[in-house]
């Protein structure tokens, strides 16, 4: 065993093996593998090997659509087989509402270049003649599904490393990790210890205590998962022979079940509600190649169900139960990147669906590594997407509702329960008195809607307009024409200072910055050039600025913070949190409000329009920024935690005599629609150029050498691929929620559509015959394909809703640039629910497009 190597990666199951292998395919051949045991001795070698490329996050879906790809070439190199099964699969609906998902998955699988299709259930029965296809009204084809073997395609990784010059050292655990003064690491081992630039916790059921070796206790938690393998089956030795291929993958969300051929026989797994963790608190190292106790009394429910939509296979007998540990994080989605607070301490952990995740896991880890960024958007799997909040035992009961929710449906409008409350403001019981819908805002509680007196706070999902909309309507209408109250506590919230602060700051941000006392927005790219931040920065003192920013990002932004800091302590960096707070008000009579309650002149001129100032409000020392995120009139205020009962009872009794209301989150993303302005996360993302998010206005791209500025130089120059527009969307009963598909009647390929990723298998018709083309479910007016006569898929939705003041559908998104400035009515649709809707790009915002009200 070597002393001394660039990085090691601890964890020898397919997500280790995936890292090492990309990491010597970049080039990094000085690095090794230490597993405590054999290869695949955590979940890998039990796992049910199935693969597939859906995902709810689009960007995560291309990563699981390369693994696929993968597979080919890791065989080629190591020699080694994976035993790929390419069957294709199918995701089938017993409700309405189930086939309004499988819709939107659709028209998600069209920008990403996915070959699925909307089918019968008749046509799905052919596939699968296990199934009853009375219990279905629908059903989704996906020809990039399959299964795989788990043990072999984990070899095959490892052999492909090890001929690119990685080293693996088996039967060592890693005992502790120690950081140098200078950054590197010392591994120490059984075997003793190795000298690391870079330190990846690849450790699956173990990542959890290899996190506490350096301080971090990361949100992943272990579930027992349990599937079953029947005997033979006469009906699958019929269908194979009748028509020479293998019976497809099926997935019941009633029934929370997944089933596939499996040799002669069925296999079949649940993701049952009546859930179990499995070592929640320690996770013992000398657990190896064994299994659970199988528990079939817990899945029943799950299996009664499977056994009636699948009667072909309640008859077969059970030739075994596997019932291992699996790891999750709160979401379902892995745990990659980089760990806010350390130096060359990585994640690649909690990869739940490591045989369609792990090799896009490893290409984004390794890009991280060796070039700075990963490559793909990789947001939805980035370890930084968690707060400090996410504690063992609120990791313990949201892994818990994810799990038993797998197969569940997750509507736009669904607040999910589970270990909330977790953080609450002075003001959440006075938020629930006054009827409020609360939302969770990065662990925090936030209003997002407030019920009418004597109408539960509830939310009745749907992906359909719901019982929000009308008092959204009243929050709304009320503030443009009035004024109206919101807490903002769940913005992040940043001091810099010192003497170099200014400097540091210029170096990062692409505007310049302001003045004392003065306020500028501005973003932050990467060293690509590529959107990684949006911020409102307030000068306050000499040395001393105020940052306010997206609250999910806060770690995130934080690491980047970290990373670029000066050395000479000329700068210092403070995290707010929840230690301060914020109310905004807006509207037209938001400047009288205000006045009643401060002891100085905020006239126009006095206190003008992107002005800064630190002052007493209800007589609560406050900072105020004459800014808000309604693009009306308004302010938001600043204090902390101690004074924001004062400050709110002020706002409320003072407000009486202006019609003053209460509005909430949802009708705050309603009047940003009809101002045209963009979200972080959903328009400005790590994808996109400046220009493409057209943010130009805040580009100085002469100011000074900032991060990015080059590449921002030559975006500029070169002329935008996309751009971000806004549409008016001519959408029945039903907004877009984001992810949707683009079309435009043009004949000319702009290339903005990701191509097939390469891999398809056919489908067959009863007769045994291969079925090619279109074969929409019924009431889909959408076609197959990102090509429909003169119409083509063009771009995205990144966001939308109902903006309630102008009443009109809006949604943002991505198109060429070419098209960016064409208001034509008649250019492009939208499909919304597997309905394409005519839409009409919006140049100027709605609502005060001359920004007027703002200043005033």
């Amino acid at each position: 065993m070597k002393s001394h190597v660039k990085a090691v990666v601890i964890g020898g199951g397919v997500v280790g093996c995936s890292v090492l292998y990309h990491l010597a395919k970049a080039g990094w051949t000085d690095i090794m593998l230490i597993e405590r045991s054999e290869l695949t001795s955590g979940s890998s070698w039990h796992a049910a090997g199935g693969f597939h490329t859906l995902n709810g996050d689009p960007n995560v879906a291309k990563l699981q659509a390369y693994t696929v790809q993968l597979y080919k070439e890791i065989e080629e190199i190591s020699g080694q087989s994976c035993s790929l099964h390419l069957t294709g699969g199918v995701m089938m609906a017993d409700t309405p509402e189930r086939m309004d998902f499988l819709r939107l998955a659709h028209a998600k699988g069209r920008y990403l270049g996915m070959d699925t299709e909307l089918i019968t259930p008749s046509e799905a029965k052919a596939m699968f003649p296990l199934m009853d296809e009375t219990n279905f009204v629908g059903a989704m084809w996906d020809p990039v599904e399959g299964h795989l073997d788990p043990s072999g395609t984990t070899i095959a990784y490892s052999k492909a490393a090890k001929k690119l010059g990685a080293e693996i050292v088996l039967r060592n655990r890693v005992v502790d990790l120690t950081q140098q003064p200078d950054g590197t690491w010392n591994v120490v081992t059984e075997q003793g210890t190795v000298h690391a630039e870079h330190v990846v916790n690849c450790g699956g059921l173990w990542a959890r205590e290899i996190g506490r070796m350096v301080g971090v206790e990361l949100p992943v938690l272990a579930m027992e998962h349990m599937y079953l393998l029947t005997e033979p089956m006469p009906e699958v030795e019929e269908f194979n022979k009748s028509t020479g291929r293998e019976m497809i993958g099926v997935l019941d969300f009633k029934g929370e079940i997944y089933t596939r051929q499996e040799r002669n026989g069925i296999l079949l797994g649940t993701y049952e509600k009546a859930c179990k963790p499995w070592s929640p608190v320690n996770t013992p190292w000398d657990f190896g190649h064994e299994l659970l106790p199988p528990d079939l009394d817990r899945i029943a429910p799950s299996l009664e169900i499977g056994f009636k939509h699948f009667p072909g296979i309640e008859k077969a007998g059970i030739k075994q139960i596997i019932n291992g540990p699996f790891t999750f994080a709160l979401d379902g989605n892995p745990l990659v990147g980089p760990v806010q607070g350390l130096t060359n301490f990585w994640c690649a952990c909690a990869v739940m669906a490591g045989f369609s995740q792990g090799g896009g896991v490893g290409i984004a880890l390794s890009n991280w590594m060796v070039h700075g960024d990963p490559g793909f958007d990789v947001w939805g799997m980035d370890v930084a997407r968690f707060g400090e909040w996410a504690g063992l035992r609120y990791t313990n009961a949201k892994v818990r509702e994810n799990y038993s929710r797998r197969f569940s449906i997750r509507f736009p409008n669904e607040e999910l329960p589970a270990a909330r409350p977790a953080q609450t403001t002075p003001l959440y019981d006075i938020m629930l008195a006054n009827n409020a819908v609360m939302g969770d805002s990065w662990g925090l509680e936030t209003p997002l809607w407030f019920a009418p007196k004597g109408k539960e706070p509830k939310d009745i999902v749907s992906f359909h307009r719901s019982n929000d909309f009308g008092p959204i309507g009243e929050e709304v209408r009320a503030t443009r024409e009035r004024v109206g109250v919101t807490e903002i506590a769940n913005f992040a919230k940043y001091e810099v200072s010192g003497p170099g602060a200014e400097e540091f700051l210029n170096r990062l941000m692409t505007n310049r910055m302001p003045k004392t006392g003065r306020i500028v927005l501005t973003p932050m790219i990467n060293e690509f050039g590529k959107l990684i931040g949006d911020f409102t920065i307030a000068k306050a003192g000499e040395d001393r600025f105020m940052i306010w920013g997206s609250s999910a990002a806060q770690k995130y932004h934080m690491r980047w913070f970290e990373k670029h800091l000066p050395k000479d302590g000329s700068v210092r960096i403070h995290r707010f949190d929840q230690t301060l707070v914020g109310l905004s008000i807006a509207g037209p009579s938001a400047r009288d409000l205000l006045q009643k309650l401060v002891d100085t002149d905020i006239s126009t001129k006095a206190f003008r329009f992107m002005d800064f100032r630190e002052m007493a409000v209800g007589g609560a020392p406050c900072m105020v920024n004459r800014i808000t995120y309604t693009g009306d009139l308004g302010y938001e205020i600043w204090m902390a935690p101690a004074y924001q009962r004062l400050v709110y009872k002020a706002i409320k009794d003072a407000g009486e005599e202006f019609g003053l209301v209460d509005f909430g989150m949802r009708a705050l993303l309603s009047m940003r629609l009809e101002k045209n302005f963009p979200t972080w996360f959903r328009e400005l993302r790590p994808i996109y150029g400046p220009f493409e998010g057209s943010m130009d206005r805040f580009i100085k791209l002469e100011k000074n050498d900032f991060i990015g500025r080059e590449a921002a130089a030559k975006e500029q120059a070169d002329g935008p691929k996309l751009r971000r527009v806004s549409f008016i969307v001519d959408a029945a009963d039903a907004d877009v929620m984001g992810d949707e598909p683009i079309w435009a009647k043009v004949s000319k390929d702009f290339g903005t559509v990701e191509k097939p990723h390469g891999y398809g298998a056919p489908r067959f018709d009863d007769k045994g015959k291969e079925v090619r083309g279109s074969k929409a479910a019924e009431g889909a007016s959408a076609v197959r394909g990102i090509v429909d006569g003169d119409w083509r898929v063009v771009g995205w939705v990144t966001s939308g809703g109902y903006a309630h003041y102008v009443q009109k559908s809006m949604a943002q998104g991505y198109v060429p640039a070419a098209l960016a400035e064409d208001e034509s009515a008649g250019l492009f649709e939208i499909e919304i629910l597997g309905h394409r809707r005519p839409a009409r790009i919006n140049v100027e915002a709605p609502f005060d497009p001359s920004g007027e009200k703002m200043r005033t």
